[in-house]
Order: structure tokens, then C-alpha cells, then sequence
């Protein structure tokens, strides 16, 4: 393996410069730290036949003078507040790795990735980003990225592998120091402000707990799984011709009713993370942007189809809300928290993450003799267990054709892995009851539960 240094400088200049970090920065920092990770994101891509080592090194020192985020490291100041460095020039260094002669060029190209992955990051003294490019027989066949997630996120990445082909004249959209002295203005504080008086009218209305007990210590305490329900996905396809309700709210409605059923705790208050890019000027930014919005849906006493809808709705003035900054969010949690005299715990997450398969299929709605003859495929698989922490229960919707496809991810001492692998098969249940009987109901009593 060798190295080669990359020279870039910001394209067009904008110079060094030190700036708070902007909400969706924050955001995820925030995140890194509770959860003891750097947060990777990136890929192993195949290049084109007849790609050159110079064309990728000219591909990267593209990237690196296009985007500031890749050129953006952390400084800790005396007082407490992490910002952002921008470089406006510098170099990085380039891995180049040769696979052997009879080896698979893709799966050395993914164990590189992986071992960027599993790695170290200093953000401080380091960029925020990897590279290697991989050799089969001296020929290039792949480049291996991976970043922080603190430098983009998935529809920032995106945005960046568009413009790596397309090499558009115009600046990038609105990076994050233009985005902080947006956040700044009188616009943004009126943002900040509608936000925090949605977040607290919410959070006025909920139980402060999202899990009814604790359960006992275990190692390792952080458990992952995977399920894939295809008779969900044909199920979910009744539900949204009845309903008229499209598939993301969809799913969170699911969620929500089986964490209320399981837990007996109702309204059922969920963070929804929202991309945030329907906002003006921030569609193609090639930065982290998503944020979580509060979403409290009381299912009490409706039909599944009705919960549906009022999911929706709630999800919506949760979009509208979910831009803000998190360091006053905190402040309102801690001050309503110490008004009820307990923890209001919100640590219950839902991140409807696909990208290609947003929507439900036209054609005729399934069947229940197919949604029926579906249910034996379902699978549930445990994924990773670690004692660093995820959230306390994150449910992730994942891009598969034709399925449910949920990753879920607790702390076990709040949900247990049989917990957590009830809500995921809740969700299934909840599917399949409302496409058969129209009215089917929530199962959760009117008068609630305020535990």
C-alpha cells in the first residue's frame, strides 16, 4: 500500500474561517458524543472502466476545494462550546491499494471501507474524511470514501456523487457558515422560536416516560436487529389505497401503535428525523442537515385507518418544527423536566431512511390471500451487540424492495431484546389487522395511560 498526498485549495477561495457550528451540525455532534461514536457514512464505488489513478486524485481534489464540510475539523474553546475550523486549503493523503491477482477487487475495496469504518477519527487535528483507491492488476477499480457524519448526510452524499459527474459552474449550495449566519438572522430566530413553542405544546401533553421499566444489567448492553416482512410491505399497500396516507407516515402510524401497545404508554412521543432539504436554499447543501422533530400521536380509542391519518397530520407540524437549535431544545427538556420534578425521557427515535423507495406502487392493491401467503418469509435477525450506546430504541426504515425492511437498535436495560423484537413484529401485526378489517382498532384503551 501507498500514499499519495492530495494539494487542494477552497474552489471558489473562501478562506479560512472559525464559526459556531450550525443546527444540523450540532445535531449530529450531539449524537456522537452521547452515543461514544464518530458516526461514519460512505461507500465503496466502482469506477468507470479506464479511470486513471490521476483521474481519481483529480476527482478528490475536486471534492475537497468544492465542499467546505470536507475541509472542516473541530476546535473545543475555553468556553465549552465545540466550533468549526474551515480550511481554505491544505492536503490529504490518499491511500492506494493493490488487490492480489486472485483476489475479488470489490471485497478488498469493502474491507477497506470497513477498516475506515471501524477506525479512529481525530476531528480536531484530522479531516473529517478517508479515501483509498484500490487496484486490481494496476488498474484502478474502485474509490473507498467514508466520512463523519458530521461532514454530510445521506442526501448530502447524494448531492455530492451528482455533482463529482456533473461538475456543475455554480458555488455549492448554502454551506454550513452560510447556513449559521442564516440561523442568526431575525428569520432564523423566528424559526428557532415557532419551533421551541411547538416543542414544549407537545411535550406538555405526553407521559415523561417512552419505556415502562428497566430491566436488568446485561453485556453487551446495546443490542441491534434486522427484520424484513414482505407481507407488511403488501399489507401496508392495502392500507395506503384505503387511507390515501403515503408510506412514510404510514410506517411511523405502525410504529407508533405498536410501541403503544407494547409499552402501555399512550400518547406514544417519537423524535421523526426530517431531512429538512423542502427548506429554501438548502435542497442541494452538502452538509448534515437532518434534525429530529417531536411527534405525539394519541391513539386512544381509534381505528388503525384513523391513526393513520391523525399520524400524518402530526407528522407534518413535526417536519415543519424539526429545524432549530438543539442547545435550546436541551434547555426547554431540562427546564419542563425540572417543572414536573422527573426526567422527560424522548429518547425514542424513528428514521424513515430510504432513498430509492419512497413511495407505495400503483396497480391493484395485494390480496389478503397474498398478504396471508406472505407472512411465513418474514425474518428477524440479530445484527450486532455492542456496550457502547445506541439511542435507548431507534427504529430505522431501510431501502429493500418489497419488504418492511426495519432496523431497530435499543439500549437493553430500557427494552429488552425480546422487547424490541416485539415491536418490530407489532409492527407487522398492526399492518396486517387494518388490511383485512377496515375496522380494525388500535387496541389501546380511550382512556389512555399517562404511566
Amino acid at each position: 500500500m501507498k500514499r499519495i498526498t492530495v494539494p487542494f485549495k477552497a474552489d471558489p477561495p473562501d478562506g479560512d474561517g472559525v464559526e459556531d457550528l450550525a443546527w444540523g451540525q450540532r445535531e449530529i455532534w450531539t449524537a456522537m458524543v452521547r452515543q461514544e461514536w464518530w458516526l461514519p457514512i460512505g461507500y465503496a464505488r466502482a469506477v468507470p472502466a479506464g479511470t486513471t489513478v490521476e483521474d481519481l486524485v483529480e476527482e478528490v481534489r475536486y471534492m475537497m476545494g468544492r465542499y467546505p464540510t470536507l475541509r472542516t475539523t473541530l476546535r473545543y474553546d475555553p468556553d465549552g462550546v465545540t466550533r468549526q475550523v474551515v480550511a481554505g486549503s491544505g492536503e490529504i493523503e490518499v491511500e492506494v491499494v493493490d488487490a492480489a491477482d486472485d483476489e475479488d477487487p470489490a471485497a478488498v475495496a469493502d474491507a477497506a471501507r470497513q477498516r475506515y469504518w471501524d477506525g479512529e477519527y481525530d476531528l480536531v487535528h484530522g479531516l473529517p474524511i478517508w479515501i483509498a483507491i484500490i487496484r486490481h492488476r494496476g488498474v484502478p477499480t474502485h474509490l473507498v470514501t467514508v466520512m463523519s457524519h458530521l461532514v454530510l448526510d445521506a442526501f448530502g452524499g447524494l448531492v455530492m456523487l451528482d455533482e463529482v459527474v456533473s461538475r456543475p459552474e455554480e458555488p455549492t449550495a448554502m454551506p454550513p457558515r452560510e447556513q449559521v449566519r442564516w440561523q442568526s438572522s431575525p428569520a432564523g430566530q423566528r424559526q428557532n422560536a415557532a419551533a421551541l413553542r411547538y416543542w414544549e405544546k407537545v411535550l406538555s401533553t405526553v407521559p415523561a416516560r417512552r419505556f415502562p421499566h428497566r430491566h436488568e444489567p446485561r453485556s453487551p448492553r446495546h443490542w441491534e436487529a434486522r427484520f424484513r416482512s414482505p407481507a407488511a410491505h403488501l399489507a401496508l399497500r392495502v392500507l395506503a389505497a384505503r387511507t390515501k396516507v403515503d408510506a412514510s407516515p404510514l410506517l411511523l402510524a405502525t410504529f407508533a401503535i405498536a410501541m403503544g401497545r407494547h409499552t402501555g404508554i399512550n400518547p406514544v412521543a417519537v423524535q421523526v428525523v426530517v431531512n429538512n432539504r423542502f427548506r429554501p436554499g438548502l435542497a442541494r447543501s452538502m452538509s448534515p442537515l437532518s434534525q429530529t422533530g417531536i411527534c405525539a400521536i394519541d391513539l386512544a380509542g381509534l381505528t388503525i385507518d384513523d391513526a393513520v391519518r391523525l399520524t400524518a397530520r402530526q407528522a407534518i407540524a413535526a417536519y415543519k418544527h424539526a429545524y432549530y437549535n438543539p442547545s435550546d431544545v436541551d434547555d426547554l427538556v431540562a427546564r419542563l423536566a425540572a417543572e414536573r420534578g422527573e426526567e422527560l425521557d424522548l429518547a425514542c427515535f424513528f428514521n424513515d431512511r430510504r432513498i430509492d423507495v419512497r413511495d407505495q406502487e400503483a396497480g391493484p392493491a395485494p390480496t389478503p390471500e397474498q398478504v396471508r401467503a406472505a407472512l411465513p418469509h418474514s425474518t428477524f435477525e440479530w445484527s450486532r451487540q455492542r456496550d457502547t450506546s445506541f439511542e435507548r430504541m431507534f427504529a430505522h426504515i431501510e431501502d429493500v424492495p418489497d419488504m418492511m425492511a426495519i432496523t431497530i437498535a435499543g439500549d437493553t436495560h430500557y427494552m429488552s431484546p425480546g422487547d424490541l423484537e416485539a415491536v418490530v413484529r407489532g409492527m407487522e401485526a398492526v399492518a396486517v389487522e387494518a388490511a383485512f378489517d377496515p375496522a380494525a382498532t388500535t387496541g389501546i384503551p380511550a382512556s389512555g395511560s399517562s404511566r
